[in-house]
């Protein structure tokens, strides 16, 4: 008999998966309780990869020698709580995609600044001529990506879904870019379970893999005192602090110094400017510094790279309001870095489904720079009641193209309209994408 793989989601991870096991040889199933957007259901019929859709049929799940679970499924759902009692294996695509590859792999997961510092490592990476690919929570799935190409280098961006059910996946460099309270709804509302999940990244590292990480984010700092990790650790830092940490700023430039040998860019040569991104700049080269790109290589990618779509994305400049979308911005520490980038009045449109936020820390920005707030979920009694006593003018939108309007209005020149919701988006809308670029086409026909 086959071994015979079920697969749970038929988004692009779960039929990035079954392509993959089908392409091995392995008998497949793949099952989504919603309709199966076209061009993956497609995919499974070209391929003649069994499938259903809009249900599960348990009795095939209990046939099943492994099962593979899509990030986007909950570990505490009645389906995978009937799984386990049949103690049939449940792994992440990432785990079962991991078994099929030789290249040489960078990881990166965190609360905020993920895809952009993947973004940048791929960039560096590929601009050096280097045969490289990237994917994860970014562009392909993981399985996708293998089962298509032969990379030397492969850079992933991982989500802490997505590093749930990993039992033997390892990258030679894994990045930490930073922890704050992101997806509690996930963890039973428990900070720690998703702190546990971002920290498998190293849980498979020996002393020959590298652990990339942010020495100023001071919950990676408490966590790194209690935790044993084998591999060689790296830090950087926006300090000047240069005995502790192998990355750090010095008179207004990145210094990084790995075996001895000490790479220095101008602050101010660097395409993306704000401290979070240099945060990110500095953990890109590092990454890069570790594979032994040449400093002139790092430099230049580092200082042509354009902006992620999404995040911190100027649209427009309409009657000198500037107009950004962060729709990226899924929770409330990335709010705070698009607050603390933008220097003049804004109009914040915010909202979505709450992930257990605690907005206290955007307090002190949004008294300094917001003068007014555009909710646009379904539920915003949480916003309204964190901020109603800090800002007078708190509307509430149930369309993006109204919210837009709306704003264009409350503007003066010389302010900001900024999207940054601080929530997922999967009230009223497919995905973050989907929202930026509601708001993108908004904004084009003011």
């Amino acid at each position: 008999m086959k071994y015979r793989i079920v697969i749970i989601g038929g988004g692009e991870s779960g039929v990035g998966a079954a392509y993959l096991a089908n392409k091995k040889g392995y008998e497949v199933f793949l099952s989504d309780y919603k309709k199966i957007e076209e061009k993956y259901r497609n995919i499974l019929l070209e391929n003649e990869i069994d499938f259903e859709e809009g249900g599960h049929s348990l009795e095939k799940f209990y046939k099943a020698n492994e099962i593979i679970k899509s990030p986007g499924i909950s570990e505490e759902s009645e389906l995978i709580s009937k799984i386990k009692l049949k103690k049939i294996p449940i792994v992440s695509e990432i785990e079962f995609a991991f078994r099929f590859t030789s290249s040489i792999i960078i990881s990166v997961t965190g609360s905020n600044g993920k895809t952009t510092t993947s973004s940048l490592i791929y960039h560096i990476l590929k601009k050096s001529g280097l045969n490289v690919g990237i994917a994860g929570n970014i562009g392909n799935s993981f399985s996708f990506l293998i089962a298509e190409n032969e990379f030397d280098y492969v850079v992933l961006e991982l989500s802490s879904f997505q590093l749930d059910n990993i039992n033997h996946f390892n990258s030679f460099i894994s990045v930490l870019t930073n922890i704050s309270p992101d997806h509690l709804e996930r963890y039973d509302y428990n900070f720690e379970n998703y702190i546990d999940s971002k920290f498998k990244i190293v849980s498979n590292h020996t002393k020959e893999n590298y652990f990339v990480f942010n020495s100023d984010d001071k919950k990676i700092n408490s966590e790194l005192k209690t935790r044993k990790i084998n591999s060689t650790k790296i830090s950087f830092s926006t300090t000047d602090n240069e005995s502790l940490n192998k990355g750090c700023i010095k008179n207004q430039a990145i210094n990084i110094n790995i075996n001895n040998n000490n790479l220095m860019i101008p602050i101010e040569n660097l395409s993306l400017q704000g401290n979070h991104n240099i945060q990110n700049s500095m953990a890109a080269a590092t990454v890069a510094k570790i594979l032994n790109i040449s400093d002139n290589n790092i430099r230049e990618s580092l200082g042509n790279f354009k902006s992620i779509e999404h995040r911190l994305e100027h649209v427009l400049t309409i009657q000198k309001v500037k107009y950004v979308n962060d729709s990226k911005a899924t929770n409330v520490n990335a709010v705070y870095y698009a607050l603390d980038s933008i220097k003049s009045s804004t109009v914040w449109i915010v909202g979505g489904v709450d992930k257990g936020n605690n907005y206290e820390e955007l307090l002190p920005l949004v008294r300094e720079k917001v003068k007014a707030i555009i909710c646009i979920g379904i539920d915003n009694s949480k916003i309204i009641q964190s901020f109603s006593p800090f800002v007078e003018k708190i509307i509430e939108c149930s369309k993006m193209s109204d919210a837009v309007k709306n704003a264009y209005r409350m503007a003066d020149p010389k302010d900001t309209v900024l999207l940054s919701p601080a929530c997922s988006s999967f009230d009223l809308y497919k995905n973050f994408e989907d929202r930026g670029t509601q708001f993108k086409n908004a904004v084009r026909k003011l």
